[in-house]
């Protein structure tokens, strides 16, 4: 391979990185307002993942959560910075990093097979619960007083866990339509 067709590949790669990292903000502002918000955050990183790959897909997450700490409003309700990130739902956001990674070493296990894929967004969202509500519970506490595990649970997952399913569902069908246009 040619050192153009190289540069070819890395600069279509930061395309697509960028797109989605779009995506993932977009996805961000179609929201419906509660404890945690309603959002489509969660679909645009398993879409991410399921397009692009485990690799590519975790550098849109990336991207999207460094545009969102140096300020531009990417976040649900077009807010940004630093300090939305270290509030008490900032674990969430968080989350959708290391959800990412999940997905990317659990593609290295298991392959881009359908299975593998809908097994890794599932263990990735259980991922970025588990953060999110420690993160969620360390932040209240420290700033309204302790709070138990079912009350955070009840508040930050429970009502979110049949959205996110019907969510890895979407994602799993969109991303394996948009994978054959894109080869």
């Amino acid at each position: 391979m040619s050192t153009l067709d190289s540069a070819k590949i890395k600069t279509t790669d930061m395309t697509y990185i960028a797109l989605f990292a779009v995506m993932i903000a977009v996805c961000s502002w179609i929201s419906i307002p509660a404890t945690v918000p309603f959002t489509l955050q969660t679909f645009g990183v398993f879409l991410a993942i399921g397009v692009l790959g485990g690799k590519r897909g975790t550098l849109s997450v990336l991207t999207y959560l460094l545009l969102g700490a140096v300020g531009i409003p990417v976040f649900s309700g077009f807010t940004g910075g630093i300090g939305h990130m270290l509030s008490s739902t900032g674990g969430y956001i968080i989350g959708f990093l290391l959800s990412a990674l999940v997905m990317w070493g659990m593609e290295h296990l298991l392959g881009r097979k359908k299975w593998g894929l809908t097994l890794s967004m599932l263990l990735g969202l259980f991922v970025c619960y588990l953060f999110g509500t420690v993160w969620f519970m360390l932040v209240y506490a420290n700033n309204s007083g302790e709070i138990g595990l079912w009350t955070a649970f009840s508040w930050c997952v429970l009502p979110y866990i049949l959205p996110d399913i019907l969510k890895v569902i979407l994602a799993l069908t969109v991303s394996k339509r948009i994978s054959r246009v894109m080869k």
